[in-house]
């Protein structure tokens, strides 16, 4: 019997097969363990838990993070730590600078998600990040031919429109400050977040909004707890301690609350 014959054989016992397989109801052809010719099977990706549906407790706070990759990091653990004390959200991704914020705000305060008792917020890392868009560096940084995302007194400035929005929640307000960028960061240069976060606390004074300064918790400590030399991000040891001070700062307010 020839290859050719024999293929086409082959190919005609798995379409009968196939046809008994999708006879049984309620699965999927993944599900029932059958992969279609030429199709590579689809790993399942498994759901950041900073972004796990939360069932409220109506009994207790509701709580919302609002922030940039950083606070991503954060959220779970935070989460676990507030467990049986609060009903800790998040919005779904990354809240980028204060121009994605004040275009997410509309959104994530839509009254349809509820109401807030505390909204813990911050930007500043994406604002001060200088891109080009020929940089080969994950995010498009390039912090010596690229451009500044937003000037201190722009970050300033829609900090400014974004708490006047905030406010209007009615929830207690806590704003962290943008944690450290280290040494060798390829879009961020070594002291603008001490620069940004001066202005950022200008605005949050003149609002009387509370403070959660992750850049203190942080200061000094890049070459220990960074994911990577010159990155902004953490190892989870990392996240761990920022996420201790930011369940420490929202059970306080709210317990001054009560």
């Amino acid at each position: 019997m020839g290859s050719e014959t024999q293929t086409v054989i082959n190919m005609k016992l798995f379409r009968i097969f196939l046809i008994l397989v999708c006879a049984i109801p309620g699965l999927s052809l993944a599900e029932k363990g059958v992969t279609l010719p030429g199709k590579a099977s689809k790993k399942v990706r498994k759901t950041n838990p900073a972004f796990a549906k939360v069932v409220d407790d109506p009994a207790l706070p509701r709580v919302l993070i609002i922030g940039d990759s950083i606070s991503i990091g954060y959220t779970a653990d935070v989460r676990k730590a507030l467990e049986g004390k609060v009903n800790l959200h998040r919005i779904p991704g990354n809240a980028g600078h204060t121009a994605m914020g004040l275009a997410g705000l509309p959104k994530w305060l839509n009254k349809k998600n509820g109401k807030w008792d505390l909204i813990h917020f911050n930007w500043g890392l994406w604002d001060l990040c200088y891109r080009n868009p020929e940089s080969k560096n994950q995010g498009k940084r390039d912090k010596e031919k690229g451009t500044l995302t937003h000037t201190p007194e722009v970050y300033a400035a829609n900090l400014e429109k974004i708490v006047t929005s905030l406010k209007k929640t009615g929830a207690i307000l806590v704003f962290a400050t943008t944690t450290t960028v280290p040494e060798g960061e390829a879009g961020r240069k070594v002291g603008d977040d001490v620069i940004y976060n001066r202005v950022a606390l200008e605005v949050m004074k003149r609002h009387g909004i509370v403070i959660d300064d992750l850049y203190a918790v942080m200061a000094g400590k890049m070459k220990e707890y960074a994911s990577k030399p010159g990155d902004v991000h953490f190892k989870p040891e990392g996240y761990a301690i920022l996420a201790d001070a930011v369940a420490k700062s929202i059970e306080t307010e709210l317990k001054k609350s009560r």
